[in-house]
């Protein structure tokens, strides 16, 4: 069975060195489809995400969970693009994420969908400290995916992919070669924005 370890090392190449959880993770679209996700390891996910921070602890996000095999799994996958659906039907679970971006008195939360994405950092983190590999996915029919869900007070963001990391070699191209390209990122002087000062008289 594939491993975490075993599969593509796609390490960052980083300036100053990095937290291993850190370096060592990227969006795997190699899933092993015999794998299963055990409840404590999603247990952990959800437990990193409930622990992010959040603007006036809102803790706007929500999660709907299906595990591959199941009905609901299945519900999920069909409102992924058909592209997505190649690959992410072998992850163990699919993991919707949506946000509440009105509170309970009707008021509107504006940082709601900033707070869920650093939920979702959280739990990518704790799934690479589980041995477990992450995909975000954003291809997906949003008014499918809404009527899938059992509630009407969130808005979808992503739908997550979860699993273990298989080898490249068992993707359709072009995902096989996509596995194991290089990662590539702007360098930080690139990120930087210049702060205005006003000068006085």
């Amino acid at each position: 069975m594939a491993t975490l370890e075993s599969t593509v090392d796609k390490t960052a190449s980083t300036v100053v060195p990095l937290h291993p959880l850190l370096a060592r993770r990227w969006s795997s679209r190699a899933f092993d489809p015999d794998h299963e996700v055990t409840d404590e390891q999603l247990a952990a996910l959800l437990e990193a995400a409930r622990w992010a921070p959040s603007a006036s602890n809102t803790q706007p996000w929500r999660f709907a969970v299906t595990r591959r095999g199941t009905a609901e799994h299945a519900a999920v996958l069909d409102t992924l693009a058909a592209g997505n659906q190649v690959w992410a039907r072998a992850a163990s679970a699919l993991v919707v994420v949506a946000a509440r971006t009105t509170g309970a008195d009707g008021a509107a939360q504006p940082w709601a969908v900033y707070d869920a994405g650093q939920a979702v950092a959280h739990l990518s983190v704790q799934a690479q400290a589980e041995g477990l590999a992450v995909h975000q996915i954003g291809g997906f029919d949003r008014d499918r995916l809404i009527a899938v869900l059992a509630a009407d007070d969130v808005v979808p963001l992503v739908v997550i992919a979860v699993g273990l990391r298989d080898e490249p070699a068992r993707l359709a191209e072009p995902f096989a070669q996509r596995e194991t390209a290089a990662r590539v990122r702007l360098p930080v002087g690139d990120l930087l924005l210049p702060v205005r000062v006003r000068q006085e008289g």
